[in-house]
């Protein structure tokens, strides 16, 4: 079995090493081929190994910095002096090839700052996108992007969006030709902004793109789409009121099932399908954004993620790391290029 390393900003997030660490052994005994390079503060994160096991401790490389990007930190500043962070350190061993992929929850604008200048775009793409799954009724995910990494974005970005969307979604769950959409005020075609009318007619030009036209924000969880593109402006306040929502209708159930004895004794009965009902709403099982259009792996994780939460993004980064994400999308891309251009 083919190794895997991962490069893990152990500083990033709420938490920090107290979450990072933990999710990062669980990887490690779920996945016997996983080596993860734990880049932080040594004196915090010594004592969280001190009780893995030999055959997980052996899969563990550490590189010391006590320096970090704060939450706070302007992306510009956090390039020019967070030089020795845990979070340009992880990043870094992306850009010399000693990991495939690296897992930050540290603030997101020095992350798309030290990605796009440490690794690079690739050809033919203007600027990486952040991009998650969401779920659906039909129980398949849909892809939305971008999440915030662009707040302003013109045609030609969310045409390379839809790209590298469609083949996000190829990858990762094998879908052939997913449909793409972009997200509008209206699905009839005098809908939208100038960028968005734009880019719904290059994309209805292009035939390697199963386009199917515009999709209101009523049509993300229905299943009918694979991928949803936006600029992050509008992608960034759907998450997060479609997390609000959902942490609210997980509060009412609860409440709910609380109410009173019958209804607490019914739900004693049902526990295990409450639970699988209740994981499935959880914004923090589809935990992990991919910074896409990069010619190295970069996820995202929610900066107050749990243990768990973080392990699904770093199962996440492996996956895409097992699939070779950047190569397949700068494949793609020039394909789509080049038929356009010809």
């Amino acid at each position: 079995m083919t190794s895997l390393t991962l490069a893990l900003d152990a500083m990033g997030g709420d938490y920090g090493p107290l979450v990072t660490v933990p999710a990062a052994l669980q990887a490690l005994k779920s996945n016997s081929s996983l080596h993860i390079i734990i880049v932080g503060n040594q004196v915090e994160i010594d004592p969280l190994l001190h009780d893995a096991e030999p055959s997980i401790k052996h899969r563990i490389q550490q590189i010391h910095t006590t320096e970090v990007v704060n939450m706070d930190d302007r992306p510009v500043h956090a390039l020019r002096t967070r030089k020795n962070s845990s979070m340009r350190l992880a990043l870094e061993l992306v850009r010399d090839g000693k990991a495939c992929a690296c897992i930050s929850g540290g603030n997101t604008g020095a992350l798309m700052a030290m990605s796009k200048v440490l690794l690079k775009t690739l050809p033919g793409v203007d600027r990486p996108a952040l991009v998650t799954c969401l779920p659906t009724v039909t129980g398949k995910p849909v892809y939305l992007l971008d999440l915030g990494a662009n707040v302003v974005c013109d045609s030609e970005a969310l045409f390379q969006f839809a790209v590298m969307g469609s083949v996000l979604c190829e990858a990762i769950h094998k879908k052939q030709r997913p449909k793409v959409a972009l997200l509008n005020v209206g699905i009839e075609e005098i809908k939208g902004n100038d960028q968005v009318q734009q880019a719904g007619q290059i994309l209805q030009h292009t035939d390697q793109i199963n386009y199917i036209g515009f999709v209101e924000g009523d049509e993300i969880y229905t299943g009918n789409v694979d991928v949803i593109v936006c600029d992050g402006f509008v992608g960034n306040i759907t998450l997060k009121t479609s997390e609000g929502i959902a942490k609210l209708l997980v509060h009412q159930l609860k409440c709910g099932l609380n109410s009173g004895f019958f209804v607490r004794f019914l739900s004693k009965l049902i526990a295990p399908r409450i639970q699988a009902v209740l994981s499935k709403m959880n914004p923090d099982h589809y935990n992990g954004a991919s910074l896409i259009g990069l010619r190295g792996i970069v996820v995202k994780s929610h900066g107050n993620a749990d243990e768990a939460a973080y392990l699904q993004a770093i199962n996440l980064a492996a996956t895409e790391a097992k699939r070779r994400l950047p190569e397949m999308i700068n494949d793609r891309l020039e394909s789509i290029l080049l038929d356009i251009n010809s």
